[in-house]
């Protein structure tokens, strides 16, 4: 069975898992959240201006918007959702599988006409089969570059998109070798819009590849892991194991969700700071895996967007009392403050191959020569209730007086609420968020 097989088969099959659902359901919740309160950011309102003036057949909900076609709503909502680097993280894959595959699926689920199981199982098995992408890529394929969130995220999205269609398996095989060859996304593009510019264009490329294969288009389904495929001209390992246990074995139970508005690799070193009492500051020293000196070490950031992909800036926010859960807090203006860049530059980052990827140690030296150590992993479990009571607390402070109806529609019923999931998306304001 090739690789196309055997996902356009798990694509069809039936995504019964009760655990697995929950925290869809819960990421569902986080994604909306994040989105509605991004809908003012740059990036945002670019994107959902350059589709309104395009206009088009109103299919799918906007956030902060109308309806508009499918592809446009895709397109729109991922960048929005990924606007303030908020959302859910995977370490498996190192990429944020929600801001890819729920858009695809939310757009064709509303053009269809699904019930929210039906969206919400699409969802599952397209951050699922994104996951695994990802862990089949390999390490090598994001260190050298690609932004997984972009490129396995688009297959993600094709295969929920796909599944919300209807396609058959011959169908999903044609739209994943379509993905083939439309996936993409650079970290190059971390700290500016392009970072969730590669969010949307991922979502929107699975509904339009989803949609061109259902009409009957077609393309080489081996394209992704064929000679002169994907796997092999973007340096992916294709690690055959990670498919081991698909349909049976959830790696999406593992996802991390965000309680800082910044690069998700900084979040154990936030944890670890927090947890100390310092005064007096002469030196800090953050010791993390070296593979995130390339995506959150920018020392001197000039923008709020690369002070979120900046250890020692963010170090200096934590000591100072600066609540790094507030997205404006990380702000054009509060990179220029004297005394967060004095504190800055106290901090020093190494590369440190014996911790995880999701811990960090910190050592802090006060002027007189006292010492104090801390370190956090943050993979390390979170009940569901206590991630629950999180959420909503996260939800509560980015939404006000709008989180209630948001959390009613993802939580509330037996099922997602599709109706009004789309209709606190439309209707998400401006003036929305802290």
């Amino acid at each position: 069975m090739t690789l196309t097989e055997r996902l356009s088969s798990f694509a069809l099959d039936d995504c019964q898992n009760d655990a697995a659902l929950r925290m869809m359901r819960l990421s569902l919740l986080d994604w909306a959240a994040c989105g509605c309160a991004a809908v003012a950011e740059p990036a945002a309102v670019l994107t959902r201006q350059m589709v309104e003036s395009d206009a088009g057949t109103p299919e799918a909900s906007v956030l902060g918007g109308a309806w508009l076609p499918a592809r446009s709503a895709a397109l729109v909502n991922g960048v929005t959702s990924h606007a303030l680097d908020y959302d859910d993280t995977h370490f498996a894959h190192i990429g944020h599988p929600s801001v890819a595959v729920i858009p695809a699926a939310l757009a064709v689920a509303e053009r269809t006409g699904a019930s929210g199981e039906a969206f919400l199982q699409a969802c599952l098995a397209g951050v699922e089969a994104s996951i695994r992408i990802g862990v089949w890529l390999g390490r090598g394929h994001y260190q050298i570059g690609y932004h997984q969130t972009g490129t396995a995220g688009c297959f993600g999205a094709t295969i929920a998109a796909g599944r919300l269609l209807g396609c058959d398996a011959g169908q999903l095989g044609h739209a994943i070798g379509l993905a083939s060859t439309r996936a993409a996304g650079l970290k190059s593009q971390f700290g500016t819009m392009g970072k969730p510019y590669n969010a949307g264009a991922a979502a929107a490329a699975g509904v339009e590849v989803a949609l061109l294969a259902e009409a009957g288009f077609v393309s080489n389904p081996d394209a992704i892991s064929g000679p002169l495929g994907f796997g092999e001209t973007h340096h992916g390992a294709e690690h055959a194991e990670a498919f081991e246990g698909l349909g049976q074995r959830w790696l999406f139970e593992q996802i991390s969700h965000k309680f800082h508005a910044c690069c998700h690799g900084t979040h154990a070193m936030i944890e670890a700071l927090r947890s100390l009492e310092c005064s007096d500051v002469a030196e800090i020293v953050v010791r993390t895996h070296p593979r995130w000196l390339s995506v959150c070490d920018k020392p001197n950031p000039t923008t709020g967007l690369e002070a979120k992909f900046s250890y020692r800036f963010i170090a200096a926010m934590v000591l100072l009392g600066h609540d790094t859960a507030r997205p404006d807090s990380f702000s054009d203006a509060l990179v220029r403050e004297p005394v967060l860049c004095a504190l800055r530059d106290k901090v020093r980052v190494a590369g440190d191959e014996s911790l995880p990827e999701t811990a960090t140690h910190v050592t802090v030296r006060a002027a007189g020569g006292k010492t104090w150590t801390a370190e956090h992993d943050i993979a390390d479990p979170l009940a569901v209730p206590l991630r629950e009571a999180k959420l909503r607390k996260k939800v509560e402070a980015l939404l006000s007086q709008d989180a209630a109806e948001l959390i009613q529609a993802v939580l509330g019923g037996t099922q997602v609420d599709l109706a009004a999931l789309g209709t606190c998306l439309r209707h998400s304001l401006s003036e929305s968020g802290v």
